[in-house]
């Protein structure tokens, strides 16, 4: 459920934007919305101005805590407990929305009888294999049903993966092996029905059990729990809106799957005012994913093919595709994208050049890239827009890693931290590293910032934004399309003459985009054009659904068909907001087919009627015979709500048409999710990899599908290590952006906040000798930092199982260069992974602190090692 973004005002509020000031209720979670996305931040106080309750869960208090009508304050890495609490609490207390749940979700399906729940199970659910630290998911299936991954059935594990615990199950939603509906009961009363599984598996998670868990009280989290089911149902909708406080766990992805459940016990999905709020980091992370930057998956999240189990196109569309929903029309995405690629060198007899897609066959993720760096398997590294020096988990095995490579591209605005390691690094000055003995050859590319050159921006509510060029870059800085246009055109140059087989893929590619001025910028919206897509007489298409598997058109994304219908950019549509309807369709444009919001069939009832008049948005008009109304609807449009389908049909005609949720292959909303997940069909509280305590739920400590390491250079904290007493969280700040590369070279934003620094609570302090404005040393198992202190109540220490736990705050931002130096953050983190999209756990581990500035010289490595060595870390 993509949300809301950075990169909009209020001319153009649109969609999720917009309607989020219709929320009658937001919790803002794992996010400090107001000073690290402001813009989006002034939908959220225009509802309160509307009435609307606003709640901060988190465990600082911040200036979304201050303005919030409530703050609740957690302990880092508790968030299932208090969001399965909340879950509890709907169903404890019926105030589920009953005609959404039992008619729009999975709740009445029956799971197969070898279904073992966790709950039943010490924390583990059935088909476990701690051998190989992965699930068989067989016994999580519905009941006489195969389920898989909606884009595609995807290996059960990957040969020669490098970290323990990697699977793959499947992802984006749900295919079935065939067409028969599952049996369900429409009572809700069957035992293995998914609603009587929820309620066995939430029941221990009371507010009791939440309070001990999370460091709050009783009347804390039944405050937030009632807030959600006061401003859910027909007339009220409530809205959840994440960051990474959520994401960078090793449990992320189940952060957000809790919040989904409740979501969708209470009906606030697909509805206007309701939904799950992403707030990402960058302006365009969303089209960082749609168009991946990402290993395993290609534009409109296809699946990348696997060297062990494609034979060929057909071999890869029966696979990725479903019988079911939309995610049958696979082939038509597919083909198009590969004749958009490839044009005339693709064709039905060579499988529209299936064959020339590259293979993965591990799991090729930035930390497996690390380890393999760091065994000397990976050679070169090109590394543009990142700055894992200082910006990834544990820098110092990243650093180490770059100094054992034979070269380096960086391209960046200025010389970062990962492009200057070689001479400028903490293993510098300790003498782990020397400048003289390293082999890298770095290369820096100075690069060009949005403002000087066109594009777009794609932020998480899906809106493309299109951007012009305000200035020309200066001296040598060039865009990223000049750099990887020129760089194709030149390797292309030096194969023309080549007659290997192996070279054709890139000299058939389609690179023949126009050029202007003197550095011979190619043209933007000509790729934009190529993305949305065109038919076999290059007119351009209008939507996704005009897509073919014949070959017959071509598309770059198969989500981004018709962001150039009519050979307009609607990117750069900026009508503003009173000028339009509610969702200001005119303003930009949003994938797919200008949808202002996902699953909007679901702001219907099960006959096609509004919920109410206060939350309509589409419906279905008796007399026109289709869906209507102030969206895009999100449905066959032609498709009434008493349809049913045949037996044997097909993709979408296979969705019944009271069922909202094509993506999925049974249409409906997956409280439970059979298959997809590596880590489980319900999201369960687990302990993070490092933490204070011993997991009071359940026996089973931490995730037992987390992704860990065998790195020397990456030990971790034995759980309860009075050696690393105190729970750390790390988070961004108004003033600095990220890694630091984009603000700490800026003389205002370096002298707005001058200094790394440390927060701590007025006990912790006294406890620790601290001074405010002093120095002090934070040490984990991997590295030692020192950081200015900041003494303040605004982290606040909680009181858990009988004891008070302090937590300590870390901003992430600074690292050797600029005009603002300090410790980085992320030397003290550990490369421990969520299992299901391999990201790093930052926001919940261990450390000490203790007073003054940190050792210098070889003391450094030697003070890390011995408390390392005392507390036994492993």
């Amino acid at each position: 459920m993509p949300g809301l973004g950075t990169s909009f005002g209020r001319g153009g509020a649109t969609g999720y934007q917009q309607d989020l000031a219709n929320s009658d209720c937001i919790v803002v979670m794992g996010s400090n919305m107001a000073e690290n996305h402001p813009v989006g931040f002034q939908w959220v106080m225009e509802a309160r101005e509307r009435g609307a309750e606003v709640i901060h869960v988190d465990p600082r208090f911040t200036r979304t805590s201050a303005v919030a009508t409530r703050h609740v304050g957690i302990r880092a890495g508790s968030d299932i407990a208090f969001l399965g609490g909340i879950v509890n609490y709907i169903l404890t207390n019926e105030r589920w929305f009953d005609e959404y749940v039992r008619n729009f979700t999975n709740a009445p399906v029956i799971i197969d009888e070898g279904f073992v729940d966790a709950e039943e199970n010490g924390g583990i659910f059935s088909g476990w294999d701690p051998e190989q630290r992965k699930y068989d998911v067989t016994t999580w299936q519905y009941e006489g049903i195969a389920v898989h991954g909606a884009a595609g059935q995807r290996e059960q594990g990957f040969k020669g993966s490098h970290v323990k615990g990697h699977a793959s199950h499947g992802a984006h939603g749900g295919g079935m092996s065939h067409g028969n509906p599952p049996e369900t009961d429409a009572t809700l009363q069957h035992p293995r029905c998914v609603f009587q599984i929820l309620k066995r598996h939430y029941a221990r998670y009371t507010p009791e059990a939440v309070a001990e868990t999370c460091g709050c009280s009783v009347a804390e989290f039944e405050a937030v729990a009632e807030a959600l089911c006061r401003n859910s149902g027909r007339d009220r909708t409530s809205a959840f809106a994440y960051s990474v406080g959520w994401t960078q766990h090793t449990v992320g992805v189940q952060y957000i799957r809790t919040a989904a459940i409740i979501q969708l016990l209470l009906g606030n999905v697909g509805r206007p005012g309701g939904g799950i709020i992403a707030l990402r980091g960058h302006a365009s992370i969303q089209g960082s994913t749609d168009i991946p930057t990402l290993y395993d998956i290609l534009p409109g999240y296809l699946e990348m093919p696997h060297a062990e189990r494609y034979d060929g196109l057909d071999d890869y569309i029966a696979r990725s595709s479903a019988e079911r929903g939309w995610w049958g029309n696979a082939g038509s995405y597919m083909v198009s994208l590969l004749k958009a690629w490839w044009g005339a060198a693709a064709t039905p007899e060579n499988d529209f050049a299936f064959g020339y897609l590259p293979r993965i066959d591990d799991d090729h993720s930035a930390y497996w890239t690390v380890e393999q760096m760091l065994k000397g398997t990976v050679k070169g590294y090109i590394v543009a827009g990142e700055n894992p020096a200082v910006g990834s988990a544990n820098g110092k095995a990243q650093r180490l890693g770059l100094a054992k490579l034979d070269w380096l591209v960086v391209r960046d605005l200025v010389e970062i931290e990962t492009a200057s390691f070689w001479y400028d690094s903490p293993e510098i000055e300790t003498g782990e590293l020397r400048t003289e003995e390293i082999g890298t050859e770095v290369f820096f590319l100075p690069a060009a910032s949005h403002v000087e050159k066109d594009g777009s921006f794609t932020n998480t509510q899906r809106l493309l934004q299109w951007h012009f060029k305000a200035v020309e870059p200066k001296h040598d800085c060039r865009s990223e399309l000049w750099f990887y246009y020129h760089l194709g055109r030149k390797i292309r140059d030096r194969l023309k003459e080549s007659t290997d087989p192996k070279d054709r893929p890139v000299l058939d590619l389609t690179w023949d985009y126009p050029t202007s001025g003197q550095t011979h910028e190619p043209n933007a919206e000509a790729v934009l054009a190529e993305i949305s897509g065109r038919d076999a007489d290059g007119k351009p298409l209008g939507a996704y659904k005009e897509l073919k598997p014949d070959g017959s058109t071509s598309c770059g994304c198969w989500i981004y068909c018709g962001v150039y219908a009519e050979n307009v950019n609607q990117a750069a549509r900026r009508k503003p907001r009173w000028e339009q309807g509610p969702v200001a369709p005119e303003w930009g444009w949003a994938w797919p087919a200008n949808r202002r919001l996902l699953y909007n069939r679901a702001s219907a009832d099960a006959d096609g009627k509004p919920w109410s008049k206060a939350k309509q948005l589409v419906w279905w008009d008796g007399r026109k015979k289709k869906w209507i109304g102030d969206d895009v609807p999100d449905f066959n449009e032609q498709k009434p709500p008493d349809y049913v389908p045949e037996d044997d049909a097909k993709g979408p005609d296979a969705i019944a048409g009271n069922h909202p949720f094509i993506m999925q292959a049974d249409g409906l909303g997956w409280i439970y999710v059979p298959q997809g997940l590596e880590d489980g069909p319900l999201p369960t509280h687990y302990e993070p990899e490092e933490s204070p305590f011993a997991n009071r739920l359940y026996p089973q400590q931490s995730n037992p599908a987390r992704q860990t390491t065998d790195l020397a250079e990456d030990p971790y904290s034995p759980d309860g290590s009075p050696v690393y007493p105190y729970a750390v969280t790390t988070y961004r700040l108004t003033e600095h952006h990220t890694a630091g590369g984009m603000s700490r070279f800026l003389d205002h934003l370096a002298e707005l906040q001058p200094a790394m620094f440390v927060e701590v609570h007025p006990d912790l302090a006294r406890e620790r000798g601290l001074e405010h404005g002093g120095w002090a040393t934070i040490v984990s198992p991997r590295a030692a930092i020192e950081a200015r202190v900041l003494v303040t109540d605004r982290m606040r220490p909680l009181r858990i199982d009988g004891r008070t736990v302090h937590q300590v705050g870390l901003p992430y931002h600074w690292g050797t260069r600029g005009l603002t130096t300090g410790g980085a953050a992320n030397d003290l983190t550990h490369m421990s992974l969520d299992p299901n999209v391999h990201i790093q756990e930052v926001k919940a581990l261990t450390c000490d602190i203790r007073p003054g500035r940190r050792p210098r010289g070889a003391a450094l490595p030697k003070f890390v090692r011995e408390l390392r060595e005392r507390a036994g870390a492993r």
